[in-house]
């Protein structure tokens, strides 16, 4: 099975013995520890896990890395499971480790946009990052890029920052971003899609990053005029002060769902449980939509002022992360036969 790691992040030295769960519904016992494994940037991350502690009297157990690190990590865990929540990843790029997971809806699911409910029993959608395309606005001169046909302007040749779908995440959904922008009536398989990745891959002249944060870091530097990334990691530049714009491209944006799971034999279920519990919270999901760049999914709750309404974003209306989830291994079989 293929990995496809996200913003990379120091793997952090699990740390403590894990205490014996409590029964559904129960307290915690005092002490307890709910171990976490998370590839959520750290901007969630503090949004998140220091007030559930605060909140329950549970003592989070971090452990970051990137998305495949950490699913690898799990598997190699299967037989004597250390975490008790995955918060990485989503569907489609999970749905092959399903019997890694414990089934769990969460009784907020139901509060959810309908779009971005717990459909499968096992992967909850919590939070969401589109797809964007990120400019530096230094060197973007008269040529106006919005869309991802720019891309193929022969003025950019070598100067698109673009990851490896094989590692990144975001560098994955940009490729089906493009794909489903240039397909026949949006089919990311059709021969017109993939002439485009064709002539997108030319055009990066041969550069392709290790990572989502290379992609980021290097428009936001200079080394490249525009990349294909999340928004959450652009948007967070644009408010740092940094000379670059968030742009969605005006064929359209995939939204993925950022899902949690309850780890298959996890030693705190019923903390696990309530840590899903309180991602899909009106508090929380409120408070990271009006203070970070990242999106709540819970129907009704506000975005920041400084964050694209979600109405105005072109989206695919074939999209589908079950038919994603079913074909990623062809895509990217299909990329990796025509890559440099």
């Amino acid at each position: 099975m293929h990995r496809r790691l996200g913003t990379v992040v120091t793997l952090a030295a699990l740390v403590a013995s894990a205490f014996a769960a409590c029964g559904p519904g129960d307290s915690p016992a005092p002490h307890e520890e709910l171990v976490v494994y998370s590839a959520r940037s750290s901007t969630l991350n503090n949004a998140v896990i220091p007030a559930f502690e605060e909140t329950t009297g549970i003592r989070v157990n971090l452990v970051t890395g990137g998305t495949g690190e950490l699913l690898d990590r799990v598997e190699s865990e299967r037989s004597d499971p250390h975490a008790d929540v995955l918060w990485a990843g989503d569907r489609t790029m999970l749905a092959g480790s399903i019997a890694l997971f414990e089934r769990y809806i969460s009784p907020e699911d139901a509060h959810m946009d309908p779009t971005f409910r717990n459909k499968s029993g096992y992967f909850t959608p919590a939070f969401a990052d589109p797809t964007v395309l990120i400019v530096n606005t230094n060197l973007e001169g008269s040529r106006q890029i919005t869309s991802y046909a720019d891309l193929l302007d022969p003025a950019l040749r070598g100067k698109i920052a673009f990851g490896d779908p094989a590692r990144s995440s975001s560098a994955f959904q940009s490729l089906l971003a493009m794909l489903y922008g240039a397909g026949t009536d949006e089919d990311p398989l059709s021969t017109k899609a993939w002439d485009f990745v064709d002539a997108f891959l030319d055009n990066l002249d041969g550069t392709i990053l290790d990572s989502s944060a290379q992609v980021y870091e290097g428009v936001a530097s200079g080394r490249f005029v525009v990349g294909l990334t999340w928004e959450d990691p652009a948007a967070n530049l644009v408010r740092s002060g940094a000379p670059v714009a968030v742009v969605f491209p005006t064929e359209g944006a995939i939204v993925p769902s950022e899902s949690v799971q309850i780890v298959k034999g996890a030693q705190h279920l019923s903390s696990a449980r309530r840590f899903v519990d309180y991602l899909l919270s009106p508090d929380v999901q409120e408070r990271v939509g009006q203070t970070t760049t990242i999106r709540p999914l819970r129907h009704g709750v506000a975005l920041a002022d400084y964050l694209t309404p979600t109405a105005q974003i072109a989206r695919f209306d074939t999209y589908d992360d079950a038919w994603v989830a079913h074909h990623t291994d062809e895509i990217e079989r299909r990329f990796e036969a025509r890559r440099p």
